[in-house]
Order: structure tokens, then C-alpha cells, then sequence
């Protein structure tokens, strides 16, 4: 089952036109009455859930623009809707949110239809059972996760329904009162994921890509974290497990002994795709996977491969480094510096960049190759419409779980505590230890260490309440010739300065069309 993410479940059972068939299949049931009879029927249950990981909707992209509404990135192609998502003059008909939307509610179901029925399997061996029903409660607790941040607030949650609700299937799914239940729901589910799961590091490489318990306490983690912001009893929940997934899980840092700049390039090859640090991600391929590392590649990748160009870095996030932090540049590629691309070494310039920097923690996959030539590189989709490569997305990372805990700690008035999870982060790229951290170290760290990844710096500046850093104006170089690495630049304003109101953006507006669907069951986010 060696890419399970892919292996699309067809419930619709083919027959033949001969005379002698009888139907003898339930009416009432014509996709579903022969399945639920095998091993097999519930190992492709399973892997019609992951199908979606990959799409464009979900984690290949548009989840991510609303991600760009932070400080840190900037839209770098014109796009209408982006633009819209990143000032906050959404309706919540953009295409980027809707089909994200549709496909992680898709996602949902299938985990439901799993768990409404696999206790009545027949013929399934119980080790597959187990495993299978762990699967289902994490896809379902991790999808309903997104849902639930994105579009919920503390005095009204989102829509959910599940085979243990005994009005289940007689009603649309009903708008839970607050988020709080959205996430309650979600610790539920996480938590008898964890129970039912094995560890990762019991998995063979065909089973690699699987839920784990490791997975399964790290997004209770974020969980509490985000519910955390509506009461902060929940930060008393996330140290132990942290330590559980430390010590249980197995998880630690990726470190390449006295090279602190290659111990955190590590992290973003191929070759850690399964690490230490991993946590939970997008299981990716040259076929298939998250096409994310060429939607933020140069905007036809200097005219060898077909790159996006979206998505770039602010001089904002380049200036908050430290001098010293080797993060800086493995994670934001700047006029001149050094890469390889398809087998040969070069030197960034962009023609097209608005800021004047890339992306540069998803750029391994291009290194591969000779001569300069795309056609030669063995990890990457040789379809630029789809560029996926062999490096998998990393949606949670371990350095973000001590994040966490030194988070949590900070909200417990443990600081002299925090300074070892902390410290630990930045030991690993070697950056002097912080004795007594406060918050703004904490933002700090969290900012630097995990920039451009899919943990949401949006939704951290929404949850610390830091409103001037969502409305500030956003700059960029503009370099006098962009045909010259060395050309000399200056800063410009690239974005301006955007009006962010918390009681009406706090989460995002639904889109009106699933409103109306619903007879007005569902109520749209107010300010929207």
C-alpha cells in the first residue's frame, strides 16, 4: 500500500449485461451493499480519505492564501481573489476557499462513512479493524481541525455531525454554538485515534504515510493551543504531551553534528522525508503529491521548468532574523545567493518577484539533475502544469511541538521551564541560549523557525491579538536590474497597509451559496 494517499475507493461495483443476473443488491443501497465484506474493502475505505491531501484545493495551495494575510508573504502574482483573502475584502465565494471547503467536508464523510460502519465489517482481520478505525478518527479530528480555525469563532462554530450522534443522516450536520465544541469534538477524536494507532516508527516503508499516535497527540497539541485563546486552561494540557511525544513517539530534531546551517537544510530533503522531525505531511511523489514547492518556484523556474512564482517572502520576515540565524537563508532565497538547479550551481535573481526573494526551504528537489536540464531530474513531475516532486510537505514539524511547550509554559508563568524547549530549537542552528524567555521571544522563535510552512503565522498573530503586525504596510527590494544577482536595490513599500477588524475577521465568511443550501440553517460569520 506504498502510496496510499492515491489509491481513489470505487464503491460503484461493475457487473455484466448477461441474461442470467439477477439483482439481488438491496434498493436503497446501490453503492455500499456488497462493500464492508473484506480486508481489502477497508484498506481502500482508508485510502479514499488521503486522496485529497494532494489536491490543488487543499494542501497543494489554497489553503494557503489565507495564510499570505500575514506579515510574512505577500500574494506575488496578480490574482483577484488572493488579493481579496489577503485585505480582507472576502465574500466567501473565492474559488481558493469554497473548494477547500467542499474537499475537506468530502474528507469528513469519508472518515464517517468509515466509522459508521466498520464495527459491522465482515471477514476483516481485527488488527485492520483497529488500525483502520484510528485512521478514521484522526482524518476526521485533523480535518475538522482546519475547518474549525478557519471558519469558527468563540460564539459560533461550524457545522459537524458524526455516526455517533443518534439524528445522524436525518439532518443537515448542525452549527455547533462555539468553536470551543468544534475543537472539544476534535480532542475527542484525536485522543481515540491515539488509543487505536500504532507508533510510526513500527510502520514499514508501505505503511509510511499512515496516521500515527505521534500525529495524533501533536494536533491535540495545536488544538489546545488554538482553543487556548478562548480559555487558557487548556495550556495545562500541552506539556505532558509534548513529553509523550518526545519520549513515546520517538520524534527529535534532524541535527548534522557542528554544522548548524546543514543541521536545519536537512530538514527540507527528500532523504528526511521520514525523519526524526517528521510529524505529520503530504506524502509526495513525481506523479502525484502536493504540487506546493512549484507554486512557490520563480515564475517559470528562469525558463526550465514551470514554476508558479506565488507566495513571497517581505523584507518584514528577512529583517527579523538574527544576523547570525543560518535559517535565514535556507529559508529565503536573496539576490546572489547561491543554489543548485538541475545539476548546475546559480545565483538567485527573479525578473518576477515583487519582493525580491523566493522561497527557498522546498528548492532540494531542484537541485537534482545535470547539465541544467529539467528533462534530467529524476524527482520532480516532468509535467511543470502539475509540478509535484519526491519531497513531502511538512504540515507539523517536531521543532513546532517545542514551540508549543515552551508556549504553554510562558501562559503557566514558567519561564525559567520554557527556556529548555526554547533553547533547544535554537541550539539546534547554534544561536546563543535565552535564559528567561518571555512571549516576544516565543513569537520570535515560532516566526523564524517555521516561516513559510503550513503552520499559520496568520492565525498566530490572530490568537496573540497583534493587530499592528496584520495591518502594517509590507515592503520588498527593488533591484535596479533584475537580470543581475549584484544589482543593487531598494527597499519599496510592495503592500499596503490593510484595515483588519478581529470582531469580523477573526475567522473567515462562509460562502453564501452553502447558506442559502441550508434554508438558513447556517449562519454567516458575522461582519461579513
Amino acid at each position: 500500500m506504498k502510496k496510499i494517499y492515491f489509491i481513489l475507493l470505487t464503491l460503484i461495483l461493475s457487473t455484466s449485461c448477461a441474461k442470467e443476473w439477477v439483482d439481488t443488491k438491496p434498493y436503497g443501497l446501490p453503492t455500499t451493499a456488497y462493500f464492508w465484506q473484506s480486508d481489502e474493502d477497508i484498506n481502500k475505505a482508508v485510502s479514499a480519505m488521503y486522496v485529497p491531501f494532494r489536491y490543488e484545493s487543499t494542501w497543494g495551495r489554497n489553503l494557503f492564501w489565507v495564510q499570505v494575510s500575514s506579515d510574512d508573504l505577500v500574494v506575488g502574482r496578480s490574482k483577484a481573489d488572493a488579493e481579496n483573502i489577503k485585505n480582507f475584502i472576502a465574500s466567501g465565494r473565492e474559488g481558493y476557499m469554497t473548494g477547500g471547503w467542499n474537499d475537506l467536508y468530502w474528507m469528513l464523510d469519508k472518515a464517517n462513512q468509515l466509522l459508521a460502519n466498520i464495527d459491522n465489517a465482515k471477514n476483516v482481520t481485527e488488527s485492520i479493524r483497529t488500525r483502520a478505525k484510528g485512521e478514521a478518527y484522526f482524518v476526521r479530528g485533523f480535518v475538522h481541525f482546519w475547518i474549525a480555525y478557519l471558519w469558527g469563532r468563540v460564539d459560533q462554530g461550524v457545522p459537524y455531525d458524526g455516526p455517533e450522534n443518534p439524528e445522524y443522516q436525518k439532518r443537515i450536520p448542525p452549527q455547533l454554538a462555539s468553536v470551543k465544541d468544534n475543537y472539544a469534538q476534535v480532542i475527542a477524536d484525536l485522543t481515540k485515534a491515539a488509543e487505536l494507532l500504532p507508533l510510526f516508527q513500527t510502520y514499514g516503508s508501505a505503511d509510511q504515510g499512515r496516521a500515527h499516535k505521534a500525529a495524533a497527540w501533536g494536533y491535540m497539541v495545536k488544538t489546545y493551543a488554538y482553543w487556548a485563546a478562548f480559555d487558557n486552561t487548556k495550556w495545562s494540557l500541552i506539556p505532558d504531551l509534548c513529553d509523550k511525544i518526545k519520549n513515546e513517539g520517538g520524534r527529535s530534531l534532524v541535527k548534522v553534528s557542528g554544522d548548524p546551517t546543514a543541521s536545519f537544510r536537512n530538514v527540507f530533503t527528500i532523504a528526511q522525508n521520514w525523519g526524526s522531525e517528521y510529524m505529520w505531511s503530504v506524502t509526495s511523489g513525481t506523479t502525484d503529491g502536493s504540487e506546493f514547492p512549484g507554486v512557490v518556484l520563480e515564475n517559470k523556474g528562469w525558463g526550465k521548468y514551470n514554476g508558479w512564482g506565488y507566495f513571497q517572502p517581505t523584507e518584514e520576515l528577512y529583517e527579523e532574523y538574527e544576523a547570525s540565524d543560518p535559517r535565514r537563508e535556507v529559508t529565503i532565497l536573496k539576490f546572489g545567493d547561491q543554489f543548485t538547479y538541475f545539476g548546475e550551481s546559480k545565483r538567485y535573481n527573479s525578473t518576477n518577484s515583487l519582493s525580491g526573494f523566493q522561497m527557498n526551504k522546498y528548492m532540494e528537489p531542484y537541485s537534482y539533475g545535470t547539465g541544467g536540464n529539467s528533462g534530467t531530474n529524476a524527482m520532480i513531475n516532468q509535467n511543470g502544469d502539475y509540478p509535484t516532486t519526491k519531497l513531502n510537505l511538512p504540515l507539523m514539524r517536531y521543532s513546532e511541538i517545542l514551540l508549543f511547550k515552551a508556549e504553554a509554559l510562558l501562559n503557566l508563568n514558567r519561564a525559567a521551564d520554557a527556556a529548555a524547549p526554547l533553547n533547544e530549537v535554537r541550539d539546534r542552528v547554534g544561536l546563543p541560549a535565552i535564559a528567561l524567555p518571555a512571549m516576544a521571544d516565543l513569537k520570535h522563535e515560532r516566526r523564524c523557525e517555521l516561516a513559510c510552512e503550513w503552520t499559520d503565522r496568520f492565525h498566530d498573530l490572530k490568537r496573540w491579538g497583534d493587530v499592528d503586525k496584520i495591518q502594517m504596510a509590507l515592503h520588498g527590494r527593488q533591484h535596479a536590474d533584475k537580470t543581475n544577482p549584484d544589482s543593487p536595490y531598494t527597499i519599496v513599500q510592495i503592500w499596503k497597509t490593510r484595515s483588519y477588524d478581529p470582531a469580523k475577521a477573526i475567522a473567515w465568511p462562509y460562502n453564501p451559496d452553502e447558506i442559502s443550501r441550508s434554508n438558513g440553517a447556517y449562519k454567516q460569520n458575522p461582519g461579513w
